[in-house]
């Protein structure tokens, strides 16, 4: 599903260049669940963003789906990002103004997807998420694992093919973090590519590899022996 080459992305700006990621080769197959771990500054986030389509490389190429996408305009990137795409943040990035139920429903308004079908698809992931009774609710009235249990429900409302986690536990007690993690392991069983950005070695025991970062560069790569092909 997804495919680096040679992928680098360099910042600069008057003073200092400086390599997020240096050459790096990753290749992510579909329905796999992959954790990505580093110290803080190794290029993760970045890869993230790259792996979204919300950021291009400086060289090197990224096949997602089979296309090409390195040098796809801002628009091209778009359209596949909405269509094929869901982002679970550590932040969670609910909008305060909308309730449960418009947070939710947003990723579908941007497809065009009727409105019937829109409330259908919603109460759907709510039911399921098990935060139907706050449907009404403002994202301040909200505890983090619901806020949280929302932003999951957000990423996957469209049905994406992949769904992109950047430290998803990073701001909830244990409990809570255990059932995100469990979520997400759920709708990996079904069929979802999930690559998660986490600090946390229990959270990565949930997904079938680990990729390793240092100073954007793949250092290691371990597979957890019951998923290796």
């Amino acid at each position: 599903m997804l495919r680096t080459v040679n992928l680098s992305k360099i910042y600069t700006t008057e003073e200092v260049e400086t390599t997020a990621l240096n050459k790096v080769n990753i290749e992510i197959n579909d329905k796999e669940f992959v954790a990505i771990m580093g110290p803080s500054g190794c290029g993760k986030s970045t890869l993230l963003n790259i792996f979204g389509l919300l950021d291009n490389p400086s060289e090197g190429e990224y096949h997602f789906m089979d296309y090409e996408v390195s040098k796809y305009t801002e628009r091209q990137r778009a359209n596949l990002r909405k269509a094929s795409i869901g982002f679970v943040f550590q932040s969670f990035n609910l909008i305060d103004e909308l309730t449960v139920f418009e947070n939710v429903e947003l990723p579908l308004l941007y497809l065009g997807v009727p409105s019937k079908e829109r409330e259908k698809m919603v109460i759907e992931v709510l039911e399921r998420m098990q935060i139907m009774h706050r449907k009404d609710h403002f994202p301040q009235q909200l505890s983090g694992g619901q806020q949280q249990r929302v932003a999951v429900s957000r990423a996957v409302v469209a049905k994406p093919k992949l769904i992109l986690a950047d430290e998803p536990t990073g701001n909830l007690d244990s409990s809570n973090g255990e059932e995100v993690m469990n979520i997400l392991t759920q709708l990996n069983e079904e069929g979802t590519t999930i690559v998660m950005v986490t600090h946390s070695p229990h959270d990565s025991e949930f997904a079938h590899r680990i990729i390793h970062l240092f100073d954007g560069q793949v250092v290691t790569e371990n597979y957890k022996e019951k998923f290796h092909v």
